[in-house]
């Protein structure tokens, strides 16, 4: 179940030291939020994306009709991109109202103007404050007991995070869009392991398992399959260890799921 305290000092500092290099040249990923007249094809182009694997990270079923106001994850990027807008083939109406606005209300466009352009920034406003603020919620990797709760001091071949009970080979799945950045057994005290990348700097890690799905580079969309869960090197029970990082700093991974 436990290993002893000199095994404990051999293999954290260990595994400090691989998540260290692991997270340190990693590439990023944002969120594209679809605004009228873009498309799927248009997003994926200016992000240099295919338009298909987009849409299987993102869950797309229908690329031809994505609805405005989606959240796209983009991987790879590192910031949002202006992207071309099909304009309405009645566009020469929508010119003709801003002409009427100036000569019917001339005199009444300084309170026009500031309603305007207050409104705009309300609008994008509280969109901005819940990205910076906003705990993102994850799914859960698979449904079990919780046989281990977070702590923020290391434990012998289990690290800073949860260890869920389960029976073994249950199918183990990626709590958020991302990009695998790790997937193997070099780990020591861990198994079959495996790192993924998401956005605002977020890292998921799921450990003990008896095989690896995915491989280091794949993209992964929400809840895909990536492992099946398997046993401790050190023996028990069957079960995944789980751990949400913020960086290179472990958070306890209960604050991040529903």
């Amino acid at each position: 179940m436990i290993s002893s305290g000199l095994k404990t000092l051999v293999i954290y500092p260990f595994l400090l030291g691989a998540f260290c290099l692991l997270l340190g040249g990693c590439e990023t990923g944002i969120h594209h939020t679809v605004k009228p007249g873009q498309t799927l094809y248009r997003i994926s182009r200016t992000y240099d994306v295919n338009e298909l694997y987009l849409a299987r990270v993102n869950g797309v079923s229908d690329p031809s009709a994505i609805p405005v106001g989606t959240r796209l994850y983009i991987p790879g990027a590192t910031k949002v991109l202006p992207v071309p807008v099909i304009k309405p083939k009645n566009s020469s109406k929508v010119v003709k109202p801003p002409t009427k606005k100036k000569t019917v209300t001339s005199s009444k466009q300084p309170p026009k103007k500031k309603k305007s352009i207050s409104s705009v920034p309300k609008s994008k406003q509280p969109v901005l404050k819940s990205k910076a603020t906003q705990v993102k919620k994850l799914h859960w990797p698979l449904r079990g007991d919780i046989v281990r709760s977070f702590s923020k001091q290391a434990v012998a071949g289990g690290g800073k995070g949860i260890e869920i009970a389960v029976s073994a080979g249950s199918v183990v799945s990626a709590a958020e869009a991302g990009k695998v950045i790790y997937s193997g057994d070099g780990v020591s005290g861990y198994a079959h392991l495996i790192i993924l990348q998401h956005e605002n700097d977020l890292f998921t890690v799921y450990g003990f398992n008896r095989k690896n799905l995915v491989r280091q580079g794949d993209y992964v969309s929400k809840g895909e399959r990536i492992a099946l869960s398997g046993t401790p090197p050190a023996g028990g029970k069957p079960r995944l260890h789980f751990e949400v990082r913020k960086g290179k700093v472990a958070v306890n991974p209960i604050s991040y799921l529903p």
